[in-house]
C-alpha cells in the first residue's frame, strides 16, 4: 500500500523515531498506526537484547521535593554516551518518568517501570521506543524516596550525583542550611549508613577479614589479628557512617555534634546517595 509522508510524519510525532524507521514501521504494519507502534517498540526491545551486556556509565540524575518539603523521589537514568545524555528527548523521558512516580507515589523502581506514563504507555514501554530510536541501551539503574519532617536535596552540578537527607525533630524549625552541608558531606565522602548498626553486615565482615589479613601481612601475632582488626574497623565505622564522620567544614565536630549543636534532638533518619 501506498505510505504517505503525512503518515510517516504523523507516526514520527507520535513516537519520536525516525523518519525512516517509521516509514519502515508503516510499511510493516500495513498503514495501521497501533501495529506501527509495536514494531517500533519490538524495534526498541531487539537493541535492548543486543546491547544488554553494555554499560551505561552516563546519564542524568533528578530528584523532586514535594511542595511541602516532606518527601522527595530521586531517579537516575542511565545511558551508554555522554552526548545521549544531553539530547532533550532523554532528558525529557527522565524527567516525565519521575513525575509517573511523583504521582503514583512510587518507591521502587521495580513498580515504577510498570506505571501507565500520561500517553499510556508504561514507563517500560517509553524507554523501550526511546532505545529503538537512539540504539544504545538506557536504564533506570536507581530510584529511591524518603519522607520525614523535612527533607534537603543536593543535585551536583555534573547532574549526574544527587543526595537527599531526611530529617525529624526540626521542631517546625527550617534546617536547609545544614541539611545542605549534610547533603554535600554525602556526595563527596560517600558513606554506607547512617551509623554503625545501619552498616550491612557483609560489609562489617569483609572489613573485619581484610584488617586480619593487613595485619597477618605485616607480621603480627595470630592471637592478635582479630584484635587489630576490630581497631581497623572503628577507624571504618568513624571514616564510612555518617554521623561518627567529621563534619567536613569543621573537623572538630562528627555530624551528629554538628545535629546537636545545630539544634537539640535533631535527627538524620535516613539519606539517599544516587550517582550515575
Amino acid at each position: 500500500m501506498n505510505i504517505t509522508a503525512a503518515d510517516v510524519n504523523k507516526l514520527r510525532q507520535m513516537t519520536g523515531a525516525g523518519m525512516m524507521d517509521c516509514k519502515k514501521a508503516l510499511t510493516e504494519a500495513e498503514g495501521d498506526f497501533e501495529k506501527a507502534v509495536e514494531v517500533l517498540r519490538k524495534a526498541g526491545q531487539k537493541v535492548a537484547a543486543k546491547r544488554a551486556d553494555n554499560e551505561t556509565n552516563e546519564g542524568l540524575v533528578l530528584i523532586d521535593v514535594s511542595d511541602s518539603g516532606k518527601s522527595a523521589k530521586i531517579i537516575a537514568l542511565a545511558c551508554e554516551t555522554e552526548p545521549v545524555s544531553k539530547v532533550e528527548v532523554f532528558r525529557t523521558l527522565a524527567e516525565e518518568i519521575l513525575q509517573v512516580g511523583v504521582k503514583h507515589h512510587t518507591k521502587d523502581a521495580a513498580t515504577l517501570m510498570t506505571q501507565s506514563m500520561a500517553d499510556g504507555r508504561t514507563v517500560e514501554e517509553a524507554i523501550l521506543e526511546l532505545v529503538g530510536k537512539i540504539g544504545e541501551k538506557i536504564v533506570i539503574t536507581d530510584f529511591q524516596h524518603v519522607e520525614a519532617e523535612q527533607v534537603v536535596a543536593y543535585n551536583h552540578s555534573t547532574g549526574k550525583l544527587g543526595v537527599l537527607v531526611a530529617f525529624d525533630n526540626t521542631q517546625g524549625n527550617d534546617v536547609t542550611e545544614v541539611g545542605k552541608d549534610i547533603a554535600m558531606q554525602i556526595a563527596a565522602m560517600k558513606p554506607v549508613g547512617l551509623d554503625k548498626d545501619d552498616v550491612d553486615p557483609a560489609i562489617v565482615q569483609k572489613e573485619i577479614e581484610i584488617g586480619m589479613e593487613v595485619a597477618r601481612q605485616e607480621g603480627k601475632p595470630d592471637a592478635m589479628l582479630e584484635k587489630i582488626a576490630m581497631g581497623k574497623l572503628g577507624k571504618f565505622y568513624k571514616e564510612s557512617t555518617l554521623l561518627n564522620q567529621e563534619f567536613v567544614k569543621d573537623n572538630s565536630l562528627t555530624i551528629a555534634q554538628l545535629l546537636e549543636k545545630t539544634q537539640k534532638g535533631l535527627k538524620v533518619t535516613a539519606f539517599k546517595r544516587v550517582q550515575i
